[in-house]
């Protein structure tokens, strides 16, 4: 986007003379006041984000201090905790591959994998302080999925996006956004399973056995990894569209987080009572009428994703096909004549 500039400077240009604009229209670190007002921005604006970042180091390593001593103790389990995310990493990887651009550097998929985990770690503690104050209630859990736990787990893997892999010059394509967050999403799901796991677990009576506790709820995160993946993914495509939509940035991230918080929200409100009604309904056990619940609206949600990536694939091909075409063409207008 090209800078703004000030009448001064445009009639500058014009007049083809070089002026010097430094505090008039233009500005560059020059004094010493300049540099220390340089250096000192630059210090609080980086010390503020390292800030933010350890705080979330920190809240991540305490909320993981069960899963890891759940692992030390039965190293096995943490096959489990790989298994849970297996789903989810097969839908991300399926969104990476839809990418029909350019490949994204590795190095880039992992920090924004990584700053998921982190950033999830705000999510659970603003869902556990919002869960006090909204109570127990219908009404009450309503409003929580939907203010509370849809906006801000969506906004929170957003961020894992925006905060690094969005500034680089390698998101160089709308699609880049989903790609991103579908991995933000994954990231998201593995830090999520990991605490549920090992919450589950280490509440568990041990007469349940071990092995049927964690596989049967490594069998239930399995299911949700998915949705995390499908939503940011959506938000993601939103934010990616935004970066080659400046004047309309806003609005275009604004109706990515709506749309990724509300179904979000709605999955969280139907998955405890659709099941209920389908097994008063038909004749199914109570398991397989939530499995067969969380896979019907995991694939409408996806096919949704689905289409948008198909129709920017689709697109994508058309133009360049066209544009090989004209150029192909205007390279024979030159060749000899065949004899």
């Amino acid at each position: 986007m090209q800078r703004r500039r000030d009448p001064v400077e445009r009639a500058t240009d014009r007049n083809g003379e070089p002026t010097d604009l430094q505090d008039v229209s233009t500005w560059e670190p020059r004094s010493i006041l300049d540099l220390f007002a340089y250096t000192l921005y630059n210090a609080v604006s980086y010390g503020l984000r390292g800030i933010v970042l350890l705080i979330a180091i920190v809240i991540t390593l305490v909320l993981l201090i069960s899963p890891a001593a759940l692992v030390l103790e039965e190293p096995f389990v943490g096959l489990f905790f790989a298994l849970s995310v297996v789903p989810a990493g097969l839908l991300a990887a399926y969104v990476w591959y839809a990418d029909i651009t350019t490949s994204e550097p590795l190095s880039l998929v992992v920090v924004t994998f990584l700053l998921a985990i982190l950033f999830a770690t705000f999510a659970a503690v603003v869902n556990s302080v919002a869960q006090l104050i909204f109570g127990a209630g219908f009404l009450a859990t309503l409003l929580y999925f939907y203010l509370i736990v849809g906006p801000i787990e969506e906004l929170v893997k957003l961020l894992a996006v925006q905060v690094f892999a969005y500034r680089s010059d390698s998101f160089n394509a709308v699609i880049d956004g989903a790609v991103y967050g579908a991995v933000a999403g994954l990231g998201f799901a593995a830090i999520e399973n990991a605490i549920y796991i090992g919450r589950v677990v280490g509440e568990s009576e041990p007469e349940a056995g071990l092995l049927v506790t964690v596989s049967g709820i490594t069998a239930v995160r399995a299911l949700a990894g998915p949705g995390h993946v499908i939503y940011s993914a959506i938000a993601g495509y939103y934010l990616g569209l935004a970066k080659f939509n400046r004047e309309y940035a806003g609005p275009i991230v604004l109706k990515g987080l709506l749309v990724a918080a509300f179904v979000h929200g709605t999955y969280n409100v139907t998955v405890g009572i659709v099941p209920g009604l389908l097994t008063e309904i038909l004749p199914i056990a109570p398991g397989l009428a939530f499995v067969g619940y969380v896979i019907v609206y995991d694939a409408t949600i996806g096919y949704y994703l689905y289409r948008k990536l198909a129709r920017y694939r689709r697109t994508y091909q058309t133009i360049v096909s066209d544009v090989d075409r004209d150029s192909r063409a205007e390279l024979t207008e030159f060749e000899p004549p065949q004899r």
